[in-house]
């Protein structure tokens, strides 16, 4: 039994060799398929990435009350130094405020006569960059309580910009995106269902006259099958194959300033995933092909 399985399959790769160019044009409409899908799935990484990555990044702008002793300030800026995820912590005392305002504003910002009695207070720019693993709504908001809650400060400014817009785009992937790239497989999966089916029309003849000498649907239908999966197989990689190369002549394209991106590759599994998809697609529109 396993003997005869394994003729019909080399027999299905071996018919080829009779219908060249009807295969040639199968893998290449499976290549470009596959490339297609592949460039919408680079896109997706890589704005997901990007967003992904500054997701629960935020500043804190935190001001102490006027006139508080430097030892409680000091005191706060140690507590805040010793919290998790922290990646900038800048502090300015009165005095580095008032020369920090004095340089912005050129020579109209003499503020020497303030010196003696600077009304500016302690205050601190503060940003937190959470991992994805970490991530979860509200943290934000527990960062903000905690720095509101020490001893010293007056009062906390922050702006969840960063926070809100890959939330929005986690909202919009699952709302959106998902269901298009769901929309575009399927669309994927008639296209080559078509496309081999074409190629089929080629073998026609040689089906029937298989049926007509009593040939079980079995040994007619699994040479295809085989031919199918060598189909999608050969043009999946030829796809990868091109994505690949795409992928090399166009990595920098954004790397530079404002946007310093580079495009990543798609990730092992998302490659298996795309090739297993469209072989699997292939084998099975072979089989409903000659059904």
């Amino acid at each position: 039994m396993i003997g005869r399985f394994l003729r019909l399959t080399l027999r299905g790769l071996a018919d080829f060799r009779l219908h060249p160019v009807a295969q040639l044009l199968t893998m290449v409409a499976v290549a470009m398929v596959t490339l297609l899908t592949g460039l919408i799935l680079i896109g997706f990484h890589t704005v997901n990435l990007e967003l992904l990555k500054s997701r629960g990044q935020v500043e804190f702008q935190a001001y102490w009350q006027h006139g508080q002793s430097r030892d409680a300030v000091r005191a706060d800026w140690d507590a805040i130094g010793a919290m998790d995820h922290l990646t900038e912590f800048a502090t300015f005392t009165p005095e580095d405020a008032l020369t920090e305002l004095a340089s912005t504003l050129g020579e109209s910002g003499d503020f020497s006569w303030l010196a003696g009695d600077n009304p500016l207070p302690h205050s601190a720019l503060v940003r937190f960059a959470v991992p994805p693993e970490a991530q979860e709504e509200g943290w934000a908001a527990r960062l903000l309580t905690s720095l509101k809650e020490l001893p010293g400060v007056d009062k906390v400014n922050y702006t969840p910009f960063q926070t809100d817009l890959a939330q929005g785009w986690m909202t919009l992937s699952q709302l959106v995106i998902w269901p298009v790239l769901g929309f575009l497989g399927l669309v994927i999966s008639l296209v080559v269902h078509n496309t081999i089916k074409l190629s089929l029309l080629t073998r026609r003849d040689e089906i029937e006259i298989l049926a007509l000498v009593g040939a079980s649907p079995a040994y007619i239908r699994w040479p295809l099958l085989a031919s199918g999966f060598l189909q999608g197989l050969a043009g999946a990689s030829a796809g990868l194959g091109l994505l690949a190369g795409a992928h090399a002549l166009a990595a920098d394209a954004l790397d530079f300033a404002p946007f310093f991106i580079r495009i990543p590759f798609l990730p092992p599994e998302q490659m298996l995933m795309l090739a297993g998809g469209v072989t699997l697609v292939a084998m099975a529109s072979s089989w409903v092909a000659v059904k």
